[in-house]
């Protein structure tokens, strides 16, 4: 997978980065304080564990544009649908099917990791989800963060649990409108 082009930008979130790959976006982070570290960590991965990618910025790439006015819409706290060409292929086939269920979590709703085992015909892998949840390169578009333990425990969150906090309860507050 190579990524093809990508963008940077300022949300009510903090910096937000989106790439994609001739096959879909490829790679979403957010929160970072600066436009320099946001790029480091699309170049990177989100947490620096996916190998070095070169980058070309194409601020005006018309999939990068609809995925930074979604975004946008989101971190403004309006519930959207990610209606986005996506390649998952950095994932294993186990992942992508974990990372595909969790596109069915609807917004303002949590699922619990035994639940996507169950969906996804493996019902005690419970920890392998969680595992490719924090492995998810798309944050906020596939929706780790609503994946929840199922005693209703927050479990994990690869871009730390103060984050996952923030966007349940955003989500929580917006569905309430």
């Amino acid at each position: 997978m190579t990524i093809t082009n990508y963008t940077c930008f300022k949300s009510s979130y903090g910096w937000v980065g989106v790439a994609r790959s001739d096959q879909g976006l490829t790679r979403v982070t957010f929160g970072a304080p600066t436009e320099p570290a946001i790029k480091n960590r699309l170049r990177n991965g989100s947490h620096g564990k996916r190998g070095l990618y070169p980058l070309t910025r194409n601020s005006l790439d018309p999939e990068l544009l609809n995925a930074v006015e979604l975004l946008t819409k989101y971190f403004n706290g309006v519930p959207v649908e990610f209606d986005l060409r996506l390649d998952l292929s950095t994932g294993t086939r186990f992942q992508r099917s974990v990372w595909e269920t969790a596109l069915r979590i609807p917004y303002g709703t949590v699922q619990s990791y035994g639940w996507i085992a169950q969906q996804i015909d493996k019902p005690n892998a419970m920890r392998a989800v969680g595992g490719a949840m924090g492995a998810n390169p798309l944050a906020v578009i596939v929706p780790c963060h609503r994946v929840v333990r199922s005693d209703g425990g927050l479990g994990g969150y690869a871009g730390g649990l103060d984050w996952k906090r923030k966007l349940l309860s955003m989500e929580r507050k917006t569905e309430a409108v």
